[in-house]
């Protein structure tokens, strides 16, 4: 970018996700900058998510450039999102930049900011390399691509590096820049930004957040701040035709070379049958790789709920992990069990508080802070179980505020909780895939809105068909499905009555035969709606 000052600068610019289930990926590419342009759309006004990253730029120690795009819309409204970026962030906005970036106002006052508030990288060219993985996708000719920045020292073509979490070592066979377009280079050094090729295998070996230094003169230590990311949540992935149970593995296996935070192994289930337990960073990203499983790789998968992980102390001393609530052992072997609680901050304007407050008590939420940031505007911060704002929590805030308020949530540990497992029946054998980890004092409702909703979902069938809602060997609720009624003395004209008698008791015992034998097919739709977000 040739600037005012006649120089010409080189920029690099990374674009990060605002979503909660990538805040690390976010922290890494933030530790790969000296500054962060701080984007607040004009209407919306500052929304969680963008105080969750603006502190994290914050913790990077980023030279932050605040910039309200969006101006040109109607009801767009800077002055206001100016003191909410004051009293918010705590940020100087008397050089704020105001943008449209649809009719491309304010770009050349953005560029020049970058290049005036921004610090120039610094770095030593003589100290042993460290670079910094912030992203890396996997390419299936050349193996995995990373994208670095070189912090100290020089990475050239042909060098032995060494990745120092897992201390694999690899040959560089190709470094470049982007321009966007690759264009291949014979080196980088300290502050320079580009990708970098040796023939790794797996997106397991190049980790974000991993520092690549040289493998005949290693640094000491590596950069701070790497962690490895575990999933949160987890869900059952099944293929509604069992015949595609290889087709949905090697589409799994084909994200998850994209994708490491992604997991999966094999499991089994007496309702449908082979699928595979997934692990995800949260709904969203769950949600991401239902969708490319259905557009990517045209395969319908039936999803089970999604759950989170309890910690589950059992009477023998022993403390198990817990993903999958058939998995739950059995109450008398459970000493307690621990749920992971959310801090959530929550942005609402002032006429939706009340709705939003009885939403955090519904969803047995504990208030610990409301701040007033304006007039008509407060954060609210409350600690939640996880496994509350899971599936539908979102959804219903967004509608009882009309689309205004905002959400983030951090997890910040377990607690103990009065946990019990919801089991469903159907005509006396219990659905592995319809279990559900419950609280003790939600298990009633909860149970009996299942199978009110099983029993409009399920088809008829030619025995009757008892759904039934359980707590170990209790029956908390209860609903039948009537059968089919087939007129076997349609035949009959007039008559011997023993003859109608005997017709009508061969049926009865045929229907006996067939509720015994006969196998309630639930319907895909029965999965997806009773854990669709309506789930109350």
């Amino acid at each position: 970018y040739k600037a005012e000052d006649g120089k010409d600068y080189i920029l690099n610019l990374i674009d990060t996700p605002g979503h909660v289930d990538f805040t690390y990926e976010v922290s890494r590419s933030l530790a790969a900058c000296e500054g962060a342009i701080l984007l607040v759309d004009a209407v919306q006004g500052v929304e969680a998510q963008t105080v969750t990253n603006a502190y994290l730029a914050v913790e990077e120690g980023l030279e932050i450039i605040p910039v309200i795009n969006k101006i040109d819309l109607p009801n767009a409204d800077p002055e206001r999102v100016k003191k909410e970026i004051e009293e918010v962030l705590g940020l100087n906005t008397s050089e704020v930049i105001l943008t449209s970036a649809k009719k491309g106002i304010g770009t050349k006052e953005v560029l020049e900011a970058v290049v005036k508030r921004v610090p120039p990288p610094i770095g030593s060219i003589e100290m042993p390399l460290q670079a910094l993985i912030f992203d890396s996708w996997f390419d299936p000719f050349q193996g995995v691509v990373v994208l670095i920045r070189v912090v100290n020292g020089v990475i050239r073509l042909g060098m032995k590096i060494k990745l120092m979490s897992s201390q694999k070592i690899y040959e560089v066979s190709e470094i470049g820049v982007f321009t966007p377009w690759q264009k291949p280079v014979n080196q980088l050094g300290p502050g320079e930004v580009g990708y970098v090729k040796a023939g790794i295998k797996t997106i397991q070996d190049a980790r974000i957040g991993d520092t690549i230094t040289s493998a005949t003169k290693p640094a000491e230590k590596p950069l701070p701040g790497f962690k490895l990311v575990k999933p949160v949540v987890f869900a059952g992935f099944y293929p509604s035709d069992p015949k595609e149970y290889e087709d949905l593995k090697e589409a799994l296996i084909k994200l998850n070379l994209n994708d490491s935070a992604f997991v999966f192994e094999p499991e089994t289930s007496a309702a449908l049958g082979y699928g595979f337990r997934c692990g995800f960073l949260g709904m969203l990203h769950m949600e991401i790789v239902q969708e490319r499983l259905e557009r990517e790789f045209n395969l319908s998968v039936i999803s089970t709920s999604p759950s989170v992980v309890y910690k589950v102390e059992l009477t023998d001393g022993k403390t198990i992990e817990v993903d999958n609530p058939a998995k739950l052992p059995s109450p008398v072997k459970i000493k307690r069990i621990l749920e992971p609680i959310v801090k959530a901050e929550i942005h609402v304007p002032l006429e939706f508080l009340g709705n939003i407050i009885r939403l955090c008590e519904e969803r047995r939420g504990r208030q610990i802070e409301m701040k007033f940031i304006s007039e008509k505007h407060v954060i609210l911060i409350y600690e939640l179980p996880f496994a509350e704002i899971l599936t539908d929590f979102y959804d219903r805030l967004k509608s009882l505020s009309r689309g205004y308020a905002s959400f983030d949530y951090e997890i910040i540990g377990y607690k103990e909780s009065p946990l019990i497992k919801l089991d469903i029946l159907i005509n006396g054998q219990p659905v592995d895939a319809l279990s559900l980890i419950v609280h003790k004092e939600k298990a009633y409702y909860q149970g009996k809105k299942l199978v009110e909703r099983l029993r409009d979902l399920i088809p008829r069938q030619l025995f009757e068909v008892i759904i039934q809602a359980a707590i170990g060997g209790r029956i908390i609720a209860r609903e039948r499905i009537p059968p089919l009624r087939k007129d076997v003395t349609a035949k009959c004209y007039g008559g011997d009555v023993t003859r109608k008698r005997k017709l009508l008791e061969k049926q009865k015992e045929g229907k006996r035969r067939l509720k015994q034998l006969g196998l309630v097919t639930i319907p895909q739709e029965a999965f997806l709606t009773v854990f669709s977000r309506e789930r109350g």
